[in-house]
């Protein structure tokens, strides 16, 4: 098993790739601790998880605070006694709309979610990985900080943030024998990619049209599927790479190069 004996935080385990990556991660040896804003659906993620077999613990967390990240960090360690990775799913998309329409006030709170949020989280599990001399980050980002996508101007700044957090925390961890690596993902073939794709063909639009308007831009011409994006991450907590730090892997199906 890929990830036999480790010790998992994921801190956003909503309707996406998070729980996906949760469930595969504990399918692969490792224990994971859950957070997310919602109690019930970790509860229901956590069950899940129990039921195959696996050993899980879920804490309803929300990232703008660091004593909530505290919590679940402490709550890792209480039921497992060490923490071996960390993935830094939670995030927030906030407007869609162009630069110069954008409201500051819009940004400061996806930055907020998706870059200080990561690093309350990082915070929080540094003293354990740090004492243990080894230990693994995630931090879960976007092709759009490379490639930008029509109106996502605000969510790519603060993943934007994110890529750059992601090498300082690879500089100054790695003396402690922390990993520090960074995905950069684009459309994930989930809850939240289908659901969006079903509202546009209740709107009128054909689904083959619509799908085909992303796979268009996308070299290996699928919609990437959320449990092999998953995988990508899962690569970076798992000993295959103890020799990569700060580093961005495209998890996109190749779009990042699209014109």
């Amino acid at each position: 098993m890929l990830l036999k004996g480790k010790v998992i935080v994921v801190s956003g385990v909503g309707p996406g790739m998070g729980q996906s990556l949760a469930r595969i991660a504990a399918e692969e040896g490792a224990k994971v601790a859950l957070g997310a804003r919602s109690q019930k659906f970790l509860d229901e993620v956590a069950g899940e998880i129990r039921a195959a077999g696996g050993e899980a613990v879920a804490r309803s967390t929300d990232v703008t605070d660091a004593g909530q990240c505290q919590a679940l960090a402490q709550a890792a360690l209480d039921a497992f006694g060490r923490i071996d990775g960390l993935v830094n799913t939670a995030y927030i998309h906030g407007e869609w709309t162009t630069v110069d329409r954008a409201d500051p006030a819009d940004w400061l709170k996806v930055l907020d979610v998706n870059c200080l949020g990561a690093l309350r989280m990082a915070q929080a599990v540094f003293p354990t990985m740090k004492a243990q001399g080894s230990g693994a980050i995630i931090n879960v980002s976007t092709m759009s900080t490379v490639n930008p996508f029509p109106g996502e101007g605000g969510y790519a700044s603060g993943k934007g943030a994110l890529n750059a957090l992601t090498r300082h925390m690879a500089k100054d961890f790695g003396p402690h024998g922390i990993r520090v690596n960074a995905t950069r993902m684009g459309w994930i073939g989930g809850k939240p990619v289908y659901d969006w794709i079903a509202r546009e063909v209740a709107a009128g639009r054909d689904r083959a049209e619509v799908e085909g308007e992303i796979t268009s831009r996308i070299p290996l011409n699928i919609i990437p599927p959320e449990e092999d994006c998953a995988k990508a991450v899962l690569f970076f907590l798992s000993d295959y790479s103890k020799v990569v730090t700060g580093a961005s892997l495209d998890v996109n199906g190749g779009q990042y190069m699209a014109p």
